[in-house]
């Protein structure tokens, strides 16, 4: 398998908190790994590990068999793979471009047809896990695309992922799942933020708060994995404020669209907007904990100093 692997060049387009652990699956599983980054800081980091650093995307894609995009938008997508017709073509033919940007669906379909025109394969595959899943090769993906593409991707699939979603032979079917579970994973982070501090302000321990209910059926996914970074006063971006403002976006443009209401998810897209104009839309999510303070006058615990 290993070998196997070795002669395949794969290029990871965004080294960010996702591609980067991503990227180091890759690696751990035995391909030939090309990452590229805007900040060429984090490629050294790379290259560091035993991956190779592009200087261009032009030079990540040329004569990459599997192509993982990991940008945050549809037309940061787009931007890497149709900005210049010569990117496309610098893969190896027949190449699988792996999109997963949560997007709106239609987006998807867009990029699948432009891709495919390029004689290439295209396969939406939407991510869920957090970096440290991501670093572990146990994210969840979410795919779908034409059967021999996702084939064509399996064995990047397999090193990335410990739970992978097969939904359909379009493109889209993912993208739709991915936005479903953005709905409730915005909703639970502003409802966990919400809680937190509604216990600050009943006075009472939120570091016992937590240990409760964490045991006790109000606890969600979200309420265990942020509510930690709250108790720490550590607001470093696991997962930006701004993701949420995009991605809460992308379902209220889809509500209007197909006139379905979604009333709990627009109430915690403002949240999300409000913390970015408060100035922390680069910061953690769970930072809408510090906008609830901000607003009721509460003290929230600071980051520890070593």
């Amino acid at each position: 398998m290993t070998a196997t692997n070795a002669a395949r060049k794969i290029a990871v387009i965004g080294l960010g908190s996702m591609g980067f652990g991503m990227a180091q699956s890759l690696l751990r599983a035995g391909f030939a790994v090309t990452g590229f980054d805007t900040q060429p800081e984090i490629g050294a980091r790379f290259a560091a590990q035993n991956g190779i650093a592009a200087a261009s995307p032009l030079e990540a894609l040329s004569g990459a068999d599997i192509v993982v995009v990991i940008v945050v938008t549809a037309e940061q997508t787009k931007q890497v793979l149709l900005a210049d017709d010569g990117l496309l073509a610098a893969t190896a033919p027949s190449a699988v471009v792996i999109s997963c940007a949560t997007m709106a669906p239609d987006r998807a379909r867009e990029l699948a047809v432009a891709v495919e025109a390029a004689g290439r394969h295209y396969v939406d595959a939407p991510i869920s896990g957090g970096s440290i899943r991501a670093a572990e090769g146990a994210l969840t993906m979410l795919v779908s695309g034409k059967p021999a593409a996702v084939e064509k991707g399996r064995p990047a699939f397999e090193a990335m992922a410990a739970k992978l979603y097969v939904l359909g032979d379009e493109p889209g079917i993912g993208a739709s799942f991915k936005i479903v579970n953005q709905l409730l994973a915005g909703v639970h982070i502003a409802a966990a933020c919400e809680a937190i501090t509604f216990a600050k302000k009943l006075g009472l321990d939120i570091g016992k708060v937590y240990e409760v209910l964490t045991g006790s059926a109000g606890n969600s996914w979200m309420f265990e994995n942020r509510v930690p970074h709250i108790l720490d006063g550590d607001y470093r971006p696991r997962s930006a404020v701004e993701i949420f403002t995009k991605d809460l976006g992308i379902i209220a443009d889809i509500s209007r669209t197909e006139k379905f209401a979604t009333p709990i998810a627009s109430s915690a897209l403002q949240m999300f907007l409000m913390t970015a104009a408060a100035g922390m839309a680069k910061d953690d999510d769970s930072s809408v904990a510090r906008l609830y303070a901000q607003i009721s006058g509460l003290d929230l615990p600071a980051m520890k100093k070593d």
